[in-house]
Order: structure tokens, then C-alpha cells, then sequence
């Protein structure tokens, strides 16, 4: 069932599109969910609400674009709603605290695993991986990020710099 039948056999009420739709999205979603909570118990819960919130608002999304992006926006914001309702998300650094910890060959190392990197990130404290997952991995800009997390932009540049250079830091221990 290709996607645009799946979306309107959901708002039908059709419970086995329902469950094809999340069994379809589930999977990638929960890995997105992985990178911005601390554990799988916490990326769980989010994927859920996610999901949640992707059926109550299935109507809104009928013929705006690919499914899985506007998904994937749900999930995300769901992550960053979870981690703001919990906890204080960041703190204000400057840049320059920051820069010099990086060196320009950066950290790219080919016999690293997925998991292993996914562990390394979910290892992250938080304000630095969730401005990670959302520079690196979603591609926000940094106005965007500190828009949509209510920091400023020099804030959001420098958790990026700090966990750039957290994950150089743990990868030239290993």
C-alpha cells in the first residue's frame, strides 16, 4: 500500500492501516528517537507520544509533501519537547570556550559501528546532543535551532563545537 493509501485508510479508522503505518515508520523513527534520549526506555516513551501525535494530526498531512519527513518532524519535536519538559536543556557558552578543543582534521574514523557511535551520542550530556542530532544529523541551521529551543544562535554554535569535540575526546581514548 504505497503512502497516500495508507494516509487515508488511517483516517478512515482503519485500525490494520494504522498499525501498517507504524510498523512501516516505527523502526527509523525509534533510531531517530535513539539519538536524542538517553536511553531506549526514554526513546521508547517518545516514539510513542510521537505516534500519538502523528494520528490525532494524520488529517493535516494529506498531500503536503513525503510522509516520512513530516513524521520525522513530529518524532523530532516530540524528542525536544520531552527533553525541555524534564529538564534544563543548555547552558550559554561562548564559541571561543570552545573552539580550540577541535583540531581541523575533525574525527572521521571508517571502522566505527553505527551502535558504537549511537552509544557514543546517546552518551552525550544532553544540550549537546540535542543541538548535535539537530546541526549534524536532522541538518537545522543554527538560527533554526536556537529558535525552535529559545537559545541564542552563539549558544547553539558553541553545544555543537562541545560535542564535536566530546565525541573526538571519547573516540581517541577508544
Amino acid at each position: 500500500m504505497d503512502d497516500n493509501t495508507l494516509v487515508k485508510e488511517c483516517l478512515n479508522e482503519n485500525s490494520k492501516a494504522q498499525k501498517a503505518l507504524f510498523d512501516k515508520f516505527a523502526p527509523k523513527m525509534l533510531s531517530v528517537c535513539l539519538r536524542y534520549m538517553k536511553n531506549t526506555e526514554q526513546a521508547e516513551d517518545a516514539l510513542q507520544d510521537g505516534f500519538i501525535k502523528v494520528f490525532r494530526y494524520l488529517k493535516s498531512c494529506e498531500n503536503t509533501g513525503a510522509l516520512e519527513g513530516w513524521i520525522r518532524r513530529i518524532i523530532v519535536n516530540t524528542c525536544l519537547d520531552e527533553l525541555k519538559k524534564n529538564k534544563k536543556l543548555l547552558l550559554n557558552v561562548s564559541v571561543e570556550e570552545v573552539e580550540y578543543k577541535l583540531e581541523s582534521n575533525d574525527f572521521v574514523q571508517e571502522q566505527m559501528m553505527a551502535d558504537d557511535l549511537l552509544k557514543l551520542i546517546q552518551s552525550m550530556p544532553e544540550g549537546y546532543r540535542v543541538i548535535f542530532n539537530m546541526f549534524a544529523i536532522e541538518g537545522y541551521a543554527h538560527q533554526e535551532i536556537a529558535t525552535k529551543l529559545g537559545i541564542s544562535e552563539s549558544t547553539s554554535k558553541s553545544q555543537y563545537l562541545r560535542a564535536r569535540a566530546y565525541l573526538k575526546n571519547r573516540i581517541d581514548k577508544r
